[in-house]
């Protein structure tokens, strides 16, 4: 069970001349073969799953169907009360999109549907339905699904719902669970991942052998199924020598038109001036588990690279230049300065000698 996150907040309605702010709780998602269940507290829960003919639980984690466009599905929802008060509950369809983190997420109750969510119809012909549940009691909800015309191909994604509002002081909590929607449309089908943005920087330490490389890249679902992305990333050298271990990172499925930004730190690395982070994108398949297979998704190279100088050994080595110049500088200045104390001493010794000589002349 995954907890789905809404796209924007609840508005401030009045009532009764007291703003009361509308809280999602919580919008879980069954994943697993058990039903969703989310919880405030000990005596209010609500669950909700897929179920047989019948109305019991089924063990399905999700809805998943193949269907053309104009075709019609029926199927059943079981929602329950799993709390120890009465409550109510509304059943309803939306659809499904990624967070800027990659979660999949349903829209807010007030928000309306347009894709997969507008295609469900409840029993009572209505999107949305409220009732009453005892505490323990559950209820099968039969609804019928209709593909339409112009849909085009490829997966569709939304969710099956079950809310409970309860007012606490002057807060408004709804308890959302939902259960995961998938429709292929069959057609042609296209599965494509790129980077659309990549970029790099070099995290450098005092020890010139040592640092990190920062890679933020953007994935992009530009096909019409979804695909569970991976990522291989390594740092090279200038000359294309791998200078770290290859890196395997998974990302959660994505959407058809939806992105992901993520940013990994890529090390041990060395500064060797000049570094290049490479990114291999490629597809870990189509888990919708529709028998109209997808094509593998093409494999995706992408490269940035980042200056990785070694700042410690520059400044050492400008230091040592300076040192170095300082000191011929030095030694110049003095063999000038010897030079002109010489040619001094010999002009004070050529004047003394013509004096002497001079004093001698005048004797004479």
């Amino acid at each position: 069970m995954h907890a789905t996150r809404t796209r924007t907040g609840l508005p401030l309605p009045l009532r009764a001349g007291i703003a009361v702010l509308v809280v999602a709780v919580a919008a879980v998602l069954t994943i697993a073969g058990t039903p969703a269940s989310a919880r405030a507290d000990d005596t209010e829960s609500i669950a909700g799953a897929p179920c047989a003919d019948d109305g019991t639980v089924d063990g399905r984690s999700r809805f998943s169907y193949e269907a053309a466009p104009g075709q019609q599905v029926s199927d059943c929802y079981s929602v329950a009360n799993t709390g120890s008060t009465v409550q109510r509950v509304s059943v309803y369809a939306t659809d499904a999109f990624n967070t800027e983190s990659g979660d999949f997420a349903l829209l807010d109750a007030d928000a309306a549907p347009s894709d997969a969510g507008s295609w469900v119809v409840l029993e009572d012909g209505s999107t949305r339905m409220q009732f009453d549940l005892a505490p323990g009691q559950s209820r099968p909800v039969r609804f019928t699904m209709t593909v339409p015309a112009d849909a085009g191909p490829g997966d569709h994604a939304g969710g099956l719902l079950v809310s409970a509002q309860t007012p606490s002081d002057q807060i408004l909590v709804d308890r959302r669970v939902g259960t995961r929607l998938y429709v292929r449309v069959p057609g042609e089908l296209q599965s494509l991942l790129n980077i659309t943005g990549m970029t790099a920087t070099y995290n450098p330490t005092l020890n010139p052998f040592e640092g990190s490389t920062a890679v933020t890249l953007t994935v992009t679902n530009q096909g019409n199924v979804a695909l569970a992305p991976a990522l291989v990333l390594v740092v090279k050298s200038f000359f294309g020598t791998e200078l770290t271990d290859r890196r395997l990172e998974n990302l959660d499925e994505l959407l058809p038109g939806s992105s992901r930004t993520v940013t990994y730190d890529i090390g041990p690395v060395g500064q060797y001036v000049f570094v290049e982070a490479a990114a291999s994108l490629y597809s870990r398949g189509d888990a919708s588990g529709a028998s109209d297979q997808a094509p593998p998704a093409p494999q995706i190279d992408r490269a940035a690279g980042a200056w990785a100088l070694p700042w410690i050994l520059i400044v050492a080595l400008a230091l040592a230049a300076a040192v170095v110049v300082f000191a011929r500088w030095r030694r110049r200045r003095d063999e000038k300065r010897a030079a002109e104390w010489i040619a001094f001493t010999q002009a004070e010794a050529q004047r003394a000698a013509a004096a002497r000589g001079s004093d001698v002349g005048a004797g004479v």
